[in-house]
């Protein structure tokens, strides 16, 4: 079985930042893309930013400039790290895995969520 563990958020005033973290667990052949994603109350989930296995990444344009995703391939681990946070950033972030398993067929796993607050 794969887990997925997150971990980073907190509460944060406007303009300060935040590194969130998650790292995948159990039999995985590769992580192919990873993503975070975001859910604010009374909204939709939303992508917030991913990275393929090649490295290529792509942002909200509501974070662009602001959030950057990396990957560490060696810790199956990925991070997000968040920089002049407005209180819209507001949610709970999921980050999500396409993870390759034993026998080669690939299932897009979801961490737990964390919570992330930021205030005026």
């Amino acid at each position: 079985q794969v887990q997925l563990v997150e971990s980073g958020g907190g509460f944060v005033q406007a303009g300060g930042s935040l590194r969130l973290s998650c790292a995948a667990s159990g039999t995985i052949f590769r992580v192919n893309t990873w993503g975070w994603y975001r859910q604010a109350p009374g909204k939709q989930r939303e992508l917030v930013a991913a990275i393929t296995s090649s490295g290529n990444t792509n942002y909200a344009d509501s974070v662009k400039g602001r959030f950057t995703i990396s990957r560490d391939n060696a810790k199956n681990t990925v991070y997000l790290q968040m920089n002049s946070l407005k209180p819209e950033d507001t949610a709970v972030y999921y980050c999500t895995a396409d993870i390759v398993g034993r026998y080669g067929y690939t299932r897009r796993y979801w961490g737990q969520g964390t919570q992330v607050t930021v205030s005026s």
